[in-house]
């Protein structure tokens, strides 16, 4: 059985909700390094020396890390699941926004939630100015994707896929669904869509019992 690592209200949504849409067998282990009475920590260490999370270890003992990554590996290896889209074509766009969300607005979450690991600041008024910046550029970089990857009427195409539900989750943090209702409607309509998925929307009420 594959084993997946995260904690409520982490990238690890993504994940959960895509192994239930493949209709592939898992379990969970909670663990998040910023959390001290996580139980699950020392055991993540030892598959992932970076203790990120998601961290998914597959039946092999092979490791997958990195939410795009996932989500990639998932699609290709249970294609009847629909998380990649069949079409060549419309999958090599569907992975270059995955790997967008990851290397663009997953990214510039890292710092605003750890402005010290990237800058050095160790005063909270210049660690919060660091956060505004970031925070900023990170709206506009989601003002980016929505111009960019229009909904067919998913991201992935005709069927809910691996782009819907990293943009779904990611989205969720730093204010950006609130940016996006008043920027892109249309985008934010979408992800509010993606959310009403009966699978995806009962991850979502599990990380995020308080939204729903």
């Amino acid at each position: 059985m594959l084993v997946l690592y995260g904690t409520p209200g982490s990238g690890s949504a993504a994940i959960e909700a895509a192994l239930q849409i493949a209709n592939v067998p898992f379990r969970t282990v909670d663990a998040a390094s910023w959390k001290s009475e996580s139980p699950g920590v020392d055991e993540l260490r030892r598959v992932n020396p970076l203790a990120q999370i998601p961290t998914l270890v597959l039946p092999d003992g092979g490791v997958l890390t990195e939410s795009a990554a996932i989500l990639i590996v998932l699609g290709l290896r249970y294609p009847q699941s629909g998380l990649l889209p069949e079409a060549v074509d419309k999958r090599a766009q569907a992975i270059r926004g995955l790997v967008y969300i990851a290397a663009n607005c997953y990214a510039a979450i890292g710092v605003i939630d750890f402005p010290e690991r990237f800058s050095g600041a160790s005063d909270e008024t210049s660690k919060e100015r660091i956060r505004a910046g970031t925070r900023k550029r990170l709206h506009e970089l989601w003002d980016v994707f929505a111009d960019t990857f229009p909904a067919t009427p998913f991201l992935s195409g005709e069927r809910l896929g691996a782009l819907d539900l990293l943009a779904c989750v990611v989205s969720k943090w730093s204010g950006s669904r609130k940016h996006l209702a008043q920027s892109r409607p249309a985008f934010h309509a979408l992800l509010e869509r993606i959310e009403a998925d009966p699978i995806v929307g009962a991850v979502i009420a599990r990380h995020w019992p308080a939204q729903t």
